[in-house]
């Protein structure tokens, strides 16, 4: 145990308390790094009103010591963190650590009540699915997409804006600002943990269907296993590969409700750190950013250690299934109606002046002169709506494919990237943006840059969950078995596998992306008034929701089409299972590998059998069958021999079981038929 600790553990918490080290020092670096006085922006956070003079800044200087040079400070802000002591504000002189641990109280208390909203959530988009798998009626149903791509796409502002004015002003259910007990959560929670919740239920409604199609579950039904207890099973097996994501979902909605909390004047930690980067209070943000990236360290060790309990033995054994079968995509016409839809509005709004003003009609209702209304200057918003599609779209769609390759190839990289996304997701989208600003400076990139450098950290960590389980499958057993090396495991296995449900879940991010691009601009970092961006549209128009809501309902109605094109369209996405065979007259064509399988017994030849054939080998004799049998079906049957041995020593499927043949008691057995493909009795396992 002590030889895996020192291999395994020692380099992994060396790299993670390298990236630590480093994140902390470029934040101790910003002002530096974005070549700004940290003595007048002292000066402005402190008394906006005070002329800043040479004099007043080099008392500032001289009284937080900023004249020593920023290693100087660096090296006593860690000499003191070794003692317990963050340090003082430098805009308050209080004690830091005080200040940040109740704003970390606060924030974990919004979390807790956000995450049991996502929960829920999650179960109302996927209870659907659980009814017909608990029935055995799921066969080929595509997975429900639609309305959580919709609620997912909701912007945690603009959600917060409407439940405020809504329920907490007009209606006065709930108390609308403040944070002075459990009521004062409500609404704060509606806003963060619906959207989460939808994105959450999607991924894990993607998985059900695989787990309903395993062995267990068919053995299960056909004994007579009540549908509900199956469907708890079905949930357990799925859990762990979205564990990863739950955990970033812990810690973003800890430091990175800032939005929400901004909205309803809580005194988080989200808010405490976007104040402390604006004013540039180093001990402050400083600090914050350790208790994040502390947070994140224990949200992630506390989830991949909850996977690998729920997982069981299976994962270190390699009896695992693949949740991720290769299944045909399914024709269907909702991404043509959305995108017709969407093109529609962006095309009409083309025809149309984004910029013309006519302060006579603003705010005006939807007419036929303005479909869509018109903003707080008189603006048409259709045409604002399809002017901002272009930049928003493709910026969206360039980013999100970068995120995507990363997320994946660091994936692959476990030990890489498991501490390096913890890292990174604990960092706040406004610091993020700063960081990145200060390194590659201000410009038309910057946006693109600084959304990238975090939206990759989701997919790795998806990846990371899914490689880890179909690793740990039996027919990579079997094909490891055969004699196929890591890079053809990785080809025709591993990736099949992997990549598709990530695909997925990349487009389901695809409006959050659009969205944290233009949320950028209130830094001065992403696009600026007038352009029609349409992340820009919605913070416009934010003030006027209840006076207006139509001027904030036409940009989010877009997101959300998007969001829709985007999920019903990555529903198809599958890895392509085809070769090319030689039909009559010599013309080609594309068949299936169970097609040409069946062509070669048809004409008489050997076939090998699959991966996935040799993983559901379960002969009853462990001697291999008789006949002229090719050198890769004999091995496929050795490997199954001798995982049905090991299952009768250690007691998992006895002789006398009758699931231990067919997995359905009372089954008839094979008959064996001679020829090149023979097979003793039982020796195959059919699908049920």
């Amino acid at each position: 145990m002590l030889k895996a600790v020192v291999r395994g553990g020692a380099p992994v918490l060396l790299w993670r308390a390298a990236l630590v080290a480093a994140l902390l020092c470029g934040v101790g670096l910003l002002p530096w790094l974005s070549r700004t006085d940290p003595a007048l922006t002292v000066l402005k956070a402190r008394s906006a009103e005070r002329a800043p003079t040479p004099e007043v800044l080099d008392a500032i200087r001289a009284q937080l010591g900023l004249d020593a040079g920023p290693l100087k400070l660096l090296g006593d802000w860690f000499g003191g963190l070794l003692h317990g002591d963050a340090g003082r504000s430098w805009i308050s002189g209080a004690e830091v650590t005080p200040s940040v641990l109740q704003a970390l109280g606060v924030s974990l208390l919004l979390m807790g009540g956000s995450l049991a909203v996502a929960v829920i959530t999650a179960g109302v988009v996927c209870a659907r699915t659980l009814r017909l798998g608990a029935g055995r009626r799921l066969d080929g149903r595509r997975s429900a997409g639609t309305g959580s791509a919709l609620l997912s796409t909701l912007p945690d502002f603009l959600t917060a804006s409407v439940l405020a004015a809504v329920v907490g002003v007009q209606l006065g259910w709930l108390p609308a600002l403040g944070w002075y007990g459990p009521q004062w959560m409500v609404l704060p929670a509606l806003s963060l943990g619906l959207p989460a919740g939808a994105l959450l239920g999607r991924m894990l409604d993607d998985l059900l269907p695989g787990a309903f199609a395993e062995q267990w579950a068919l053995a299960a039904a056909a004994r007579g296993v009540p549908g509900r207890s199956i469907a708890r099973q079905a949930v357990r097996r799925c859990v762990p590969g979205l564990l990863p994501n739950f955990g970033l979902f812990v810690v973003g909605l800890t430091g990175g409700a800032v939005a929400v909390e901004q909205v309803f004047d809580i005194p988080g930690l989200g808010r405490l750190t976007l104040q402390a980067a604006v004013a540039q209070d180093l001990p402050v943000l400083q600090a914050g950013t350790l208790a994040l990236v502390l947070l994140a360290a224990i949200a992630g060790g506390v989830a991949r250690l909850t996977a690998g309990l729920l997982i069981g033995p299976a994962l270190r054994d390699g009896a695992l299934s693949s949740l991720h079968r290769p299944t045909p995509p399914r024709t269907t016409t909702l991404p043509l109606l959305y995108g017709g839809l969407l093109l529609a509005v962006v095309g009409l709004g083309l025809a149309r002046d984004p910029l013309r003003l006519d302060t006579t009609a603003r705010l005006q209702s939807p007419s036929w002169t303005h479909p869509f209304g018109t903003d707080g200057l008189g603006r048409d918003v259709l045409a604002r709506v399809g002017h901002g599609a272009l930049s928003t779209l493709a910026l969206a769609l360039a980013v999100s494919a970068t995120a995507l390759v990363l997320g994946v190839l660091l994936g692959l990289l476990p030990r890489v990237s498991g501490p390096l996304v913890d890292t990174v997701n604990s960092v706040p989208p406004v610091l993020a943006a700063l960081l990145v600003t200060g390194v590659a400076g201000s410009g038309p990139s910057t946006p693109a840059l600084a959304v990238t450098a975090v939206a990759w950290a989701p997919l790795a960590a998806h990846t990371s969950a899914l490689l880890q389980q179909e690793r740990a499958t039996t027919h990579l057993t079997a094909t490891r078995g055969l004699g196929a090396g890591p890079l053809q495991l990785l080809r025709h296995e591993l990736l099949p596998a992997v990549l598709p449900p990530v695909v997925r879940h990349a487009l389901l991010r695809l409006p959050g992306v659009a969205l944290a691009l233009a949320a950028l601009g209130f830094l001065g970092l992403g696009a600026q008034p007038p352009s029609p961006e349409w992340g820009l549209l919605l913070s416009e128009n934010q003030p006027y929701a209840e006076r207006a809501p139509w001027a904030v309902l036409a940009p989010a109605t877009a997101l959300a089409l998007l969001g829709a094109v985007a999920v019903t369209g990555g529903g198809g996405v599958r890895w392509p299972r085809r070769v090319r065979r030689r039909g009559a007259g010599g013309s080609e064509s594309v068949a299936g590998p169970g097609e040409e399988a069946a062509e070669r017994k048809a004409a008489g030849e050997p076939v090998a059998a699959s991966s996935a054939e040799a993983a559901q080998l379960t002969p009853t004799d462990e001697a291999p069958p008789a006949g002229p049998v090719d050198s890769v079906d004999r091995g496929a049957w050795t490997a199954a021999a001798g995982a049905a041995s090991a299952g009768r020593r250690t007691g998992s499927a006895g002789a006398g079981d009758p699931l231990n043949t067919y997995g359905a008691p009372g089954a008839p057995t094979a008959p064996a038929s001679p020829g090149p493909s023979a097979r003793p009795a039982g020796g195959v396992r059919p699908d049920v």
